[in-house]
């Protein structure tokens, strides 16, 4: 990876590729688990942009408060960077709920928008969530990084999330402990606080693509219902027997849900 100057912050990021651009956001803690997507035949004509947020790997680090703005403010200045006009963005998670912020803040950058999962802190299992994070919290306050880490990610993926991991992202869960400063810092609290409204949603005019997991947890069935009552026009596709971690567990078939889209919704 290379780093780019980015708002006084070195980001870094590979491009995969030739082609429409599109840019994948990862979510928290695996800054990682959309790079499958980019040795798979279905997303072959086009040019695949990752990067890492900060706090992760080896971009530079992030204290808090960093909100969901900032976040997406970021995403903006590194596509002006680059020389990106406009691009397919596509978030997982956390970096859903960033590129439905980038949409609304920068709507010229966002050609379609993909949410694979995006989070909502407005729908009722969300409270399930935050409780289940009190003793996780515990456990990273007291130092057990890799125990909390363990501990969020089963809770997120599914108690087998480490198999496809290890397999396909070898050092993954060593490096997402390292980065668990992130999540547990900075990037729930900014999730608490993050405040897109129904009427923000309705602004986006890019098309939306929601694409969620057969076999994911009901924050993400409950947020992912949410966003189809906010945005009537969006399309959806689902994951068969793949829970939250899909884009590892099934990339293929995630790339052929991204290349149809993408293709019904030409740059030319």
């Amino acid at each position: 990876m290379q780093p780019a100057s980015v708002r006084g912050a070195a980001l870094e990021y590979e491009r995969h590729g030739s082609g429409e651009p599109v840019l994948l956001i990862h979510g928290v803690l695996v800054g990682d688990l959309l790079r499958p997507l980019v040795d798979e035949d279905g997303l072959a004509r086009y040019e695949l942009i990752v990067y890492h947020r900060r706090g992760v790997a080896g971009s530079d680090a992030v204290a808090p408060p960093f909100t969901i703005g900032d976040q997406a403010a970021d995403v903006s200045a590194l596509l002006q960077e680059l020389g990106v006009g406009r691009a397919h963005v596509v978030g997982h998670s956390y970096g859903a709920a960033i590129a439905l912020q980038l949409a609304v803040d920068a709507p010229d950058s966002v050609h379609t928008l993909t949410l694979l999962e995006a989070p909502s802190v407005m729908v009722p299992s969300a409270q399930q969530v935050v409780e289940a994070m009190g003793p996780i919290g515990e456990r990273f306050a007291s130092g057990d990084k890799e125990g909390a880490t363990d501990a969020f990610l089963a809770a997120m993926g599914g108690a087998g999330y480490r198999e496809p991991l290890d397999r396909l992202l070898p050092g993954a869960f060593d490096r997402a402990v390292a980065d668990s400063d992130a999540l547990f810092t900075v990037e729930f609290p900014a999730l608490g606080e993050w405040g897109l409204s129904e009427a923000d949603a309705r602004q986006i005019d890019a098309p939306v693509l929601r694409v969620v997991g057969e076999n994911t947890i009901p924050w993400f069935v409950e947020s992912d219902a949410l966003l189809a009552e906010w945005l009537p026009e969006s399309e959806r596709s689902n994951v068969p027997g793949a829970g939250h971690f899909f884009p590892i567990q099934n990339s293929e078939r995630v790339a052929e849900i991204l290349a149809t889209f993408f293709a019904s919704h030409p740059m030319s």
